[in-house]
């Protein structure tokens, strides 16, 4: 129930991100879970790869690398899942610093209450 519950999160911040910054589109709410599925499964299995093969640029950016890795999976979503569209690379990196506010700040709301 609770990745359920995550899964729609994710979806309304998606909806959230593509209202806000210029550049990200998403169709309906449909194409919003779709899309949160799949960038929850990339994020899962792909990252950590990525994240591991980056380990020493990310060390010489202190960290910031993470942001164009991020922006970069978020990118691909964008072109991997139709109704979901991010047409820029600075949006893709904007996009996903989004949804990963919004879906931790509700995350913890979800869990509090």
């Amino acid at each position: 129930m609770r990745w359920i519950v995550s899964l729609i999160i994710n979806a309304l911040a998606l909806l959230l991100a593509a209202r806000w910054i210029e550049g990200i589109h998403v169709r309906g709410f449909g194409s919003a879970v779709i899309a949160a599925l799949i960038l929850g499964l990339v994020n899962t299995l792909i990252r950590p790869i990525l994240l591991f093969f980056a380990l020493p640029l990310n060390l010489l950016t202190l960290g910031l690398f993470t942001f164009v890795i991020n922006g970069l999976l978020f990118y691909a979503v964008g072109h991997l899942v139709q109704g979901f569209e991010v047409r820029s690379f600075g949006a893709a990196i904007l996009g996903s610093l989004l949804v990963t506010m919004v879906s931790f700040i509700l995350n913890k709301l979800v869990n509090i209450l």
